[in-house]
């Protein structure tokens, strides 16, 4: 099935809104067949509906990162569909609860810790072991993982928040250790930061688009077979870890 058509295929996760719905548009537009990966059926059918509408080839998938058993369904989905994913990007994500100072670290509570990483690192990887056999059916594979500088421990930025930004810290290296043991193979693993993009994360309130915030994903996600492995990449190039 995946040699019958040639069109690429690619897998956004929480892709209904945001930054993952400019990537999906972004890919949509430049010819790929775009799978649009969330929990909420009703926004994911609406993204996928726009998306459409702007002549982009998409087609919901129910995704909850934290479950296996969606996941699982999710890869049979695309094995029924498509037969083959040429990229993945892991762009689903949390922050957590930010109010009342709950991400002090002086005073965290572990739970809100555990859930972060459910979702920011447990589910990354979750989502790329499944799909890796679907990866491992095209000719040149791309995942990218959507980060934030807020991981890197050089930078340190935005406000205190110890469960959300030692999870970017975290997906990083789980990026690092992917590139080093496919480093033997076709598919190439990155992380990167979309900038600080206008989106309900931030309140809207932030200068970028959610296209400008997805077009370093868009850049990874098409790189060339000599392209970078391993790295943290943002607007301006290789971002500090």
């Amino acid at each position: 099935m995946d040699r019958v058509n040639n069109t690429k295929i690619a897998l956004v996760s929480g892709a209904n809104k945001g930054i993952g719905y400019a990537i999906a548009q972004g890919l949509g537009a430049i010819g790929f067949r775009v799978a649009v990966g969330a929990r909420d059926e009703a926004r994911r059918e609406e993204a996928v509906k726009h998306l459409c509408a702007e002549g982009a080839d998409a087609f919901g998938v129910a995704l909850d990162v934290t479950s296996d058993d969606s996941v699982a369904a999710a890869a049979a989905t695309l094995e029924q569909t498509a037969g083959r994913l040429d990229v993945l990007v892991n762009n689903a994500g949390i922050s957590g609860p930010a109010d009342g100072g709950t991400q002090d670290p002086t005073t965290l509570d572990l739970d809100v810790v555990r859930t972060v990483l459910d979702t920011n690192v447990f589910g990354v990887i979750r989502v790329t072991n499944a799909m890796l056999p679907l990866l491992g059916r095209a000719d040149s594979p791309r995942i990218v993982n959507m980060s934030s500088t807020m991981g890197s421990l050089a930078l340190q930025t935005g406000p205190i928040m110890a469960a959300y930004a030692p999870s970017k810290s975290m997906l990083n290296s789980v990026t690092a250790q992917y590139a080093r043991q496919l480093a033997d193979t076709n598919v190439i693993v990155n992380a990167c930061c979309p900038g600080y993009v206008a989106t309900d994360f931030t309140g809207f309130n932030a200068p970028w688009t959610p296209g400008q915030g997805a077009a370093i994903a868009i850049r990874l996600a098409t790189l060339a077979d000599d392209g970078p492995r391993g790295g943290f990449f943002g607007d301006e190039d290789v971002v500090p870890w």
